[in-house]
């Protein structure tokens, strides 16, 4: 995958002779300049302020979709995975926190292991193929939904210094103007993605992180027009330059662990053990407790043909965290050693969730379905 390419060659570079290459395309400064308002700041800052932008806008796309005429267009179906991913955000979260107890310069960090990277989970899932129910993916891509939406809530209300209210005016009244295109049923994107960006620079101003932007942009574009799926055009044609664009060059700007320069300390410090056990026990705990709980108390059901195996495989790929993982933690650290341990942390949980929820979910395949036990139990 494009993914673990870019990674890979990002920790390849930075340890190999040519790291100053790579220190030097990391942190080499840009500006935008109109009139008298510019914008300065290192490369690595554009892809994670502006670039990823694309990716939360994406992810907007999907969650109004989902809401309006997908899986979580009704209350019963929401239920499960809604428990299932909030008990999979609660539970990391408490993971982290009680490895980072009484510590004050790394508590901040308890936001790291409770999302899932939906992009790379489905494509664990995706090895099974026709060997998993359909409504196993559903399951999954509901629950990241809720995660998404959750971890965008934290990023806004625990990673926002310094509000500047002018800004956040300016861009409210972005905003309404996208609304109004709304209203008014245009479907040329030009003027949405001229006001999209006059939101962010206010947002990115304002002091609440400029990814959030993405999110509220997008809700704003139509569902439909004139019965054209407005919508789902823009979210298919975004797709593929998130999951091969936006995503891999956010994977390779910060995925470059300093091997060398990293001590033992930052391997097993607190930050780095809470987000590692956080997502790979943390994670999968939450999420199957809750849905359990929710099916026991009849709050939420099993969906057709998912068996308690199917479910325990999902939450263990839940635990596959990586990219809103990886922004977080830049959010979260400041120091770069701290930053590396945790970075480093998050890669070898995501990989231990991915084998272990596709060796559970293999499993699974393998074993009777309940219409099949039944079956044989007549016979």
């Amino acid at each position: 995958m494009a993914v673990f390419a870019a990674m890979l060659l990002a920790f390849a570079w930075v340890n190999s002779p040519a790291v100053e290459i790579y220190d030097l395309i990391h942190h080499t400064p840009l500006s935008l300049q109109v009139g008298a308002v510019g914008l300065s700041k290192p490369l690595v800052d554009w892809i994670n302020e502006g670039l990823m932008v694309f990716f939360f806008f994406a992810i907007g796309l999907e969650i109004k979709r989902e809401v309006l005429v997908g899986d979580l267009a009704s209350p019963r179906k929401i239920a499960l995975p809604a428990i299932g991913a909030l008990g999979g955000m609660l539970v990391p979260a408490a993971v982290y926190l009680l490895f980072n107890a009484g510590n004050p310069e790394t508590q901040h960090g308890w936001a790291v292991p409770v999302a899932t990277d939906i992009v790379l989970a489905l494509a664990v899932l995706s090895v099974l193929g026709t060997r998993i129910p359909s409504t196993l993916k559903v399951f999954l891509m509901a629950l990241a939904v809720f995660d998404d939406f959750g971890t965008l809530v934290i990023i806004a209300l625990f990673y926002t210094e310094g509000l500047s209210l002018v800004s956040l005016a300016l861009a409210a009244a972005g905003l309404v103007g996208l609304i109004g295109l709304n209203r008014l049923r245009v479907t040329h994107m030009t003027p949405y993605v001229l006001i999209g960006i006059f939101v962010w620079v206010a947002v990115l101003e304002s002091g609440v992180h400029a990814t959030i932007a993405g999110v509220l942009v997008a809700w704003t574009i139509p569902l439909s027009v004139r019965g054209r799926p407005m919508l789902s055009i823009v979210e298919t044609g975004m797709r593929p330059w998130v999951a091969y664009g936006v995503v891999p060059v956010f994977a390779f700007f910060n995925s470059g662990i300093h091997l060398a320069g990293m001590s033992s300390a930052a391997l097993i410090g607190p930050a780095s053990l809470g987000a590692g056990f956080g997502l790979f026990i943390g994670k999968p705990l939450g999420v199957f407790g809750a849905a359990a709980l929710a099916v026991v108390s009849g709050l939420g059901k099993l969906p057709p043909a998912i068996t308690w195996l199917h479910l325990l495989g999902a939450s263990l790929l839940a635990g596959v965290g990586f990219t809103i993982s990886l922004f977080v933690a830049a959010l979260a650290f400041d120091h770069p050693a701290a930053l590396q341990g945790v970075t480093l942390s998050v890669i070898i949980a995501s990989t231990l969730s991915a084998v272990t929820g596709l060796g559970v979910l293999t499993l699974a395949a393998e074993s009777p379905q309940p219409a099949e036990s039944e079956e044989r139990s007549r016979r």
